[in-house]
């Protein structure tokens, strides 16, 4: 046996390089989760724009966003325009991203955001 022993070696690169790698893994995570929370942002602004269009209050708005939302039950539900049959309601469904410990300051300051402006319909004729 010539040279020094290497016992070890192996525990100590992986003990040096197993933080970087779960930073990585949390960085991809919370990536995913944010795309995640924006396609729920979506559905539930969608959810919110269909039940303004029959009543066009905000607590219909939040109910139905909130159902359709899952993850998201904090998001806010805005609307705005004409609530009137046959006026043009807009919609707008905001909420902030799910954050994932040690990682989620790089989210901190994101919201999400979607609007839709829909027809409000009049009484059956």
């Amino acid at each position: 046996m010539s040279g020094r022993p290497e016992h070890g070696q192996a525990t100590v690169e992986l003990a040096l390089s197993l933080p970087v790698v779960l930073l990585a893994l949390a960085l991809v995570v919370q990536v995913a989760l944010v795309a995640r929370d924006r396609v729920a942002v979506v559905h539930a602004t969608r959810a919110a724009a269909r039940a303004a269009v029959v009543e066009p209050t905000v607590g219909s708005a939040s109910r139905a966003a909130r159902a359709a939302g899952g993850a998201l039950a904090a998001a806010r539900v805005r609307l705005d325009g004409d609530a009137s049959p046959g006026g043009l309601l807009g919609v707008t469904v905001t909420a902030r991203p799910t954050a994932v410990p040690l990682v989620g300051y790089v989210v901190a300051g994101v919201q999400l955001q979607e609007r839709l402006v829909v027809l409000v319909e009049g009484p059956p004729e």
